[in-house]
C-alpha cells in the first residue's frame, strides 16, 4: 500500500518555516506532490526531506518566486520527467513526473486565471494543452495517478458559494466544461469515490476568515485511469493541516 499526498504549499519556505517537516514526519507518505514551490532548486530546503528518507526532485519556473513543482519519494523512481516539453509551459514549471514500475504519478499546477483576462485565456488554451497531452500519455502510460491543484471547482457541492461565484475564475462554466470533458475522458475524481458529502474543501482564502469558517473551494484533486479504480483503498481531504492557504489532500493505493 502507497499513501500519496499532494499539497500546494504557497512558498515551500514559508510552509517549511510553519512545521512542514515535522507534519510530513508524523502522516509519513510513501511518495509528496508539491506544487507552487515559489523557489529555485537552491532556495529549497532540500535537507528536511532528506532526513525523512525522500528522493526528492524539483522543476522550477524560470521567473523567481512564481510556480514550481516537487515529488518526493521513499523509493527511488525508476524514471522523472520534468514538463511536458511544451516551453510556454515548461518555462512556468507546472509538470513532474515519477515512474514506479508500470505507474506513473504525475504532479500538475494548473494555471490561475485570476489575476485578468489574459492569464484566463492562458489557464484556457493550457486546459486544452494538457487534456490532449495526458490522453496521449495514457496510450504508454495507463496506469496514471495525477495529483496536484487543478485551480478549478467541479460542480456546486465543491464550493462554498456557486451562485455569488458563478463568473470568478475557478468556477466558471467554461472551466466546469473542461473538468466534465477531463473526467468523461477517463480520469476518476478519487475523492469522491469515497466521499458524496459538501462543505469539503481544500483553499481558503486569506480573507475575512475564512478558513474558520469553512469558506472554501475544492479545487485540489487526486486523479486516476480506470485500471488503478480497483486499487483505491481511501482518499480524504486533511484540513488540519496548516501551512499553506490549501491543504492536503490523501490517496491510499494498492500498488
Amino acid at each position: 500500500m502507497k499513501r500519496i499526498i499532494s499539497y500546494n504549499l504557497n512558498g515551500i519556505r514559508s510552509a517549511a518555516g510553519k512545521g512542514l517537516a515535522d507534519w510530513l514526519s508524523a502522516a509519513n507518505p510513501d511518495i509528496v506532490c508539491f506544487q507552487e514551490t515559489k523557489a529555485q532548486p537552491d532556495q529549497i530546503p532540500v535537507e528536511l526531506f532528506e532526513a525523512l528518507g525522500y528522493h526528492h526532485y524539483w522543476f522550477s519556473a524560470v521567473k523567481k518566486g512564481y510556480s514550481g513543482v516537487g515529488i518526493l519519494s521513499k523509493t527511488k523512481p525508476d524514471h522523472v520527467d520534468f514538463g511536458m516539453n511544451i516551453q510556454k509551459y515548461d518555462d512556468e514549471g507546472r509538470t513532474i513526473m515519477a515512474h514506479f514500475g508500470n505507474i506513473t504519478v504525475m504532479c500538475v499546477y494548473h494555471p490561475s486565471g485570476t489575476t485578468g483576462d489574459v492569464r484566463q485565456g492562458f489557464k484556457m488554451t493550457w486546459l486544452e494543452d494538457f487534456l490532449r497531452y495526458v490522453n496521449e500519455l495514457r496510450k504508454t502510460r495507463p496506469n496514471l495517478i495525477i495529483c496536484g491543484d487543478f485551480n478549478i471547482c467541479h460542480k456546486p457541492i465543491d464550493i462554498h458559494d456557486p451562485v455569488r461565484n458563478a463568473t470568478s475564475s475557478g468556477f466558471l462554466p467554461e472551466e466546469r466544461e473542461w473538468l466534465t470533458r477531463f473526467f468523461d475522458s477517463g480520469f476518476i475524481d478519487t475523492f469522491r469515490v469515497f466521499n458524496q458529502e459538501p462543505r469539503n474543501y481544500t483553499w481558503w482564502s486569506f480573507r475575512a476568515g475564512a478558513r474558520s469558517r469553512n469558506l472554501g473551494w475544492r479545487i485540489d484533486y487526486q486523479v486516476v485511469t480506470p485500471p488503478i479504480e480497483k486499487q483505491l483503498l481511501r482518499a480524504a481531504i486533511l484540513p488540519d493541516a496548516k501551512h499553506s492557504d490549501h491543504c492536503p489532500t490523501l490517496l491510499e493505493v494498492d500498488f
